[in-house]
């Protein structure tokens, strides 16, 4: 027996009563579809919940319906400790917005010599100015050996208007920001746990290129964790890490039986072009607006490919000097996605060529095709010798 609920997703300012009832009914053994409401449209002037739900039992008999991805009920667990992870550290940033604003308007300069207020350095400052100190020469002298400025410099900055209500902000932004950080590091146990659920292979990732961790990336062997539930070592692909991994993996989960090809998975991800072609001319091959959080980790990943010396990033340089950045990012991306859906279902670990070999490539596709350009217009192609 099949029901059909209409609405969206459930997540971050979405609407999300569809949930327990779809788990509800998913519980008591029958087959639940999460439809699209944009497929579902009945006629103009006939709009009410009766005759809404009379259309979508009219067309689940005809069998014009499918039912919206949404992974297995484990992965679904792992997706919201993820997303319940993200939503701290965006009200941990807003706290530390809160610390700048309380620093600025004591006329505390701090940002003008050290670049990051919750660095080492910077919580080492602040807090002793909520402790009662106020020698500048002092909290100059907490800097680490790692920042530029003197001891002086810093000095100079921290010389403001030490006001009580200025001081009270800062001190509750303070405390703010160490009970999310407290609340990140239970989060990060419940995913470690849900991953170790999740496993289903033996062994550890071989040795790859060695990588620093992202700053907010959890504190356990995230790496280790997500090729014991994949198979695959994701994180060798370039631009990818182990967040971005993570942020892939909890929304899809690592079976990807339900995409029949990589292109359906593209398409899922809302990363393929547009199809929107009419008198066989192509109209627009925009890409469909999708709030997908595993299409929005790709972007970030693929952007990231701009310095870097991989077949990968000679790519996106190539797509940079072809089209605009916001293009060629969603391009890279599909790229990325296709890379993901080939290691998943086909268990094989990436090999980056290199980027003389991409080049090297990419010189031979364009001769081959200056050639054959040629040949149709009845002439042939002679190299020369470079001089040297």
């Amino acid at each position: 027996m099949a029901s059909g609920l209409p609405g969206g997703y459930g997540g971050d300012g979405v609407q999300a009563y569809w949930i327990p009832l779809f788990e509800l009914l998913e519980s008591r053994g029958f087959t639940v579809l999460l439809v699209n409401a944009r497929h579902v449209k009945n006629v103009s002037g006939r709009k009410s919940d009766v005759l809404d739900c009379q259309w979508i039992q009219q067309l689940m008999t005809y069998g014009l319906l499918s039912g919206a991805f949404r992974p297995a009920d484990q992965v679904c667990v792992l997706r919201s400790l993820w997303r319940q992870r993200g939503m701290l550290l965006r009200s941990q940033a807003r706290e530390v917005q809160h610390m700048q604003k309380a620093l600025t308007q004591m006329n505390v300069q701090l940002a003008n010599v050290i670049s990051d207020v919750v660095g080492e350095t910077g919580q080492k400052i602040l807090r002793a100015i909520v402790a009662g100190e106020r020698d500048g020469q002092v909290l100059g002298a907490m800097k680490n050996v790692r920042i530029h400025a003197s001891v002086d410099e810093i000095a100079k900055s921290l010389q403001g208007h030490w006001r009580v209500e200025h001081l009270f902000a800062l001190k509750q932004a303070l405390a703010a920001f160490d009970f999310i950080g407290t609340q990140l590091a239970e989060c990060d146990q419940e995913i470690e746990a849900q991953l170790k659920r999740l496993e289903v292979h033996e062994g550890d990732p071989a040795k790859g290129k060695k990588r620093s961790r992202p700053r907010n990336a959890p504190k356990f062997d995230l790496r280790t964790q997500l090729f014991k539930m994949c198979g695959v070592d994701l994180t060798r692909i370039d631009g990818i890490d182990v967040t971005t991994a993570l942020a892939v993996i909890s929304e899809t989960g690592a079976d990807m039986s339900r995409f029949p090809t990589e292109g359906h998975f593209a398409s899922w991800l809302g990363l393929c072009p547009g199809t929107k072609i009419t008198g066989g001319k192509v109209m627009s091959g925009k890409t469909k607006r999708c709030a997908n959080r595993a299409a929005q980790a790709l972007r970030l990943a693929a952007a990231a490919l701009r310095t870097s010396q991989s077949a990968l990033g000679a790519y996106f340089r190539r797509l940079c000097s072809r089209m605009d950045k916001p293009k060629a990012v969603t391009a890279a991306a599909h790229k990325l996605a296709r890379l993901i859906y080939t290691l998943l279902t086909k268990g094989q670990e990436y090999t980056d060529q290199g980027q003389d070999y991409y080049e090297q490539r990419y010189h031979q596709r364009v001769l081959r095709q200056l050639a054959q350009r040629a040949q149709k217009l009845g002439m042939k192609l002679v190299p020369t010798e470079q001089p040297a």
